[in-house]
């Protein structure tokens, strides 16, 4: 399957998901309004493919957005201050159903109720290591969505490196401010047998990144891995262009990083 077959896939899970809860909702709230999901997204942009294959999969199911659903989108921009106001604010409008894009997303919307279905998509993080869920076979709760294996691939990313760069011995994971340790664990333990030594970069704002491969360069470290989360994937263009422009091997965890680095 290609990139972009596997990226409709995950869109057809979601519009699943999305049914089974519209199902009852829809229903409950028929007399009184169309259905209203809350869409929490990391960046706005018209040439979003997921979002336009989101709302291609509702059409199919006979959900069109104006007529019989409503969308309200309420986008963070990779800035943690914003996203407690913007998931309150859709909770008061009681959408019926709130998506998420990043993990930061759907703990927002965990802390912000546990009545309205949340469905988390593009999470990019392990939902149970995360204390999201209970598990996936009974996650519990409000919560619902798609796991990710993105932790257990950050070893892979350094093997992947390492054969690329087979002298390499120093390499700095880059992590944003929501970052979980699972994905820090599993590289450094693939540094062990690999002989690499892992260091964490951490940054928490878009002037962070500049320091950070500065620092990478300074302290003579030979690649770079992104960890995954929605404060990087907003920032991708950025970290890309930092990437070239400091000539460090980095590896991404992302399509969305890819398509910058070939535009």
């Amino acid at each position: 399957m290609n990139l972009i077959g596997k990226r409709l896939s995950v869109v057809n899970v979601i519009l699943i998901t999305l049914l089974f809860l519209l199902c009852f909702s829809v229903e409950a709230q028929q007399s009184k309004r169309s259905a209203r999901i809350g869409y929490i997204g990391n960046q706005n942009s018209s040439d979003d493919i997921m979002m336009n294959e989101f709302r291609a999969g509702l059409r199919e199911l006979g959900y069109v957005e104006g007529r019989n659903i409503a969308i309200e989108y309420r986008y963070w921009e990779g800035k943690l201050e914003t996203l407690h106001e913007i998931t309150e604010e859709l909770v008061r409008l009681n959408c019926d159903v709130l998506v998420t894009s990043g993990v930061e997303a759907v703990e927002a919307a965990r802390k912000a109720t546990t009545t309205i279905p949340v469905v988390m998509a593009f999470s990019g993080a392990d939902p149970v290591r995360r204390g999201i869920i209970n598990s996936l076979a009974q996650p519990g709760g409000n919560i619902t969505g798609l796991a990710s294996i993105n932790a257990e691939l950050s070893g892979k990313r350094l093997e992947l490196l390492k054969e690329v760069l087979p002298k390499l011995s120093r390499v700095a994971m880059l992590v944003g401010p929501a970052a979980g340790p699972a994905g820090l664990k599993e590289t450094e333990a693939a540094g062990k047998s690999l002989r690499v030594t892992v260091e964490s970069l951490e940054v928490k704002v878009r002037d962070d990144l500049e320091v950070a491969f500065k620092t990478a360069v300074k302290d003579r470290i030979g690649a770079v891995i992104v960890h995954p989360g929605g404060f990087v994937g907003f920032h991708a263009k950025r970290i890309v262009e930092l990437a070239e422009k400091h000539r460090l091997p980095t590896i991404y965890p992302s399509l969305t990083f890819s398509d910058w680095a070939r535009s």
